[in-house]
């Protein structure tokens, strides 16, 4: 079993390529895949380091496997736990909208205790407004969008895994 758990929500499969390509990056040897999907309350509380990683859909409509998990997640308690999110938008078609579910996410998680790692600058998107955004500068973890910016998802991910490897002092892989 790893130690980090990455659950994650998907309705075309881009969420779930992001979630594989996170997990190679990283290592399989460190994080645990679970589609929210398929996930119970007690494989989240399993684990003190997290990744929850959720796309937003239409006019900041959460992903519908992410909305029935909703209740799982507020039952439980995060202290001393470590979240990180990962958001998937448009951020053209649904400006005043992108990535609002990460911060939905965030605000649940963050009300129960836990420690937000891995926020990403909101430097090189463009946008009307977002729940999405921790502060003014940067959003609650990193953003993908594939209708707009689909050639810098790879950069970005490769990006994100080295900084959160620093943050939370993981070794890079040999």
């Amino acid at each position: 079993m790893g130690y980090i758990g990455l659950f994650y929500g998907t309705q075309t499969g881009n969420t779930e390529l992001v979630a594989n390509k996170i997990q190679q990056e990283l290592g399989a040897d460190i994080v645990d895949l679970y589609n929210v999907k398929d996930a119970t309350a007690d494989d989240m509380a399993q684990y003190s380091i997290l990744i929850l990683a959720a796309p937003t859909w239409y006019d900041g409509e959460m992903q519908a496997d992410w909305e029935d998990y909703m209740p799982k997640l507020e039952s439980l308690d995060f202290t001393d736990k470590y979240v990180g999110f990962v958001g998937l938008g448009d951020q053209v078609g649904y400006a005043q909208y992108f990535v609002d579910s990460i911060g939905v996410i965030a605000d649940a998680v963050v009300s129960r205790g836990a420690q937000v790692y891995g926020l990403w600058s909101r430097k090189g998107y463009e946008f009307q407004a977002s729940k999405g955004l921790a502060n003014d500068k940067q959003f609650w973890g990193l953003v993908l969008d594939f209708e707009n910016q689909q050639n810098l998802n790879d950069s970005r991910i490769k990006q994100w895994c080295v900084q959160i490897r620093e943050e939370l002092g993981i070794d890079a892989k040999a």
